[in-house]
């Protein structure tokens, strides 16, 4: 099972230069991937910005929007944006959407919150078209830079939901779980797997599942103050059920793995270096494994 971490680029306060800090830092310890989380009414680094800055301070590692709420970005833009990103770093990056479920970031946006879902799967259709290279409505030329593959950017979804396995299906290259229980994340793996035959592709659907972590020095007040500010109530209760040690950090990727993730991401509620060190000792082995 693979191990990525995920950027600290929605705990307020957090210098830019930690975020590529934390890139370097990470790469080197062996993390799969650098993942992002975010929303628009928040005061984060936009993830495809951190994600753009992660890739050119590393090599080899992977960049994962976990995920970007879709509708909210202009759908020429995020082309152009997720496009970039691919180039810049050499084909490692997925753009993983969803439609989200706070309604204040539509309101923001200037967009509807009532058929978002129609909304994304709008959104999908222009950007591979805009990545094929076709003229879109409006445009006399082209919108993007030329993907890495020749295709288009490589696309996963969130959601548990029938339309959101459907879409992985049409467009995707996987699933992404979000912070659901392994019980949980197992019947939403086992879905995509079905969808994904059902359509007709080859091979397996990449899935990934998440979960915040603390370590020591940043206690549960830390995870309580941060994860609370930013999901509401439902953060504060999350807070309590997170790894925040060595034996539960290792019991978390066991349990993911046994649901039949095939990559975990565990995201930091403290953007000190510490945690990201103390991470990769707990995990040890499995981190290189």
């Amino acid at each position: 099972m693979r191990i990525g971490v995920g950027l600290p680029n929605t705990i307020p306060g957090t210098p830019g230069s930690r975020l590529l800090d934390w890139a370097r830092e990470a790469e080197s310890m062996g993390f799969s991937t650098l993942a992002t989380i975010g929303r628009l009414v928040f005061p984060t680094y936009e993830e495809l910005q951190a994600l753009t800055a992660a890739a050119a301070v590393t090599d080899r590692v992977g960049l994962f929007t976990n995920v970007a709420i879709g509708p909210v970005y202009d759908r020429a833009m995020l082309a152009k944006l997720a496009a970039g990103v691919d180039q810049i770093s050499g084909g490692r990056f997925v753009l993983g959407l969803a439609a989200g479920w706070r309604d204040e970031d539509y309101v923001v946006a200037g967009k509807e919150f009532k058929g978002r879902g129609d909304l994304l799967d709008a959104d999908i259709e222009y950007m591979q078209r805009a990545w094929r290279g076709e003229l879109v409505e409006g445009a006399t030329k082209g919108l993007t830079p030329n993907p890495t593959n020749g295709e288009g950017v490589p696309l996963a979804f969130g959601g548990a939901n029938p339309r959101a396995f459907e879409r992985v299906a049409r467009h995707g290259i996987g699933w992404t779980a979000g912070g659901a229980a392994p019980d949980d994340v197992a019947k939403g793996n086992e879905a995509a797997r079905g969808a994904w035959s059902a359509a007709g592709r080859a091979g397996d659907p990449r899935l990934w599942s998440l979960m915040y972590y603390t370590l020591e020095d940043a206690d549960r007040a830390t995870a309580t103050a941060y994860l609370g500010d930013y999901y509401s109530d439902m953060g504060v209760g999350m807070a309590q059920q997170i790894p925040a040690d060595a034996e539960s950090i290792r019991g978390t990727v066991a349990a993911y793995e046994a649901a039949g993730s095939d990559e975990f991401i565990f995201d930091p509620v403290s953007a000190d270096m510490r945690q990201l060190e103390l991470l990769a000792e707990a995990l040890g082995d499995r981190l290189r494994s």
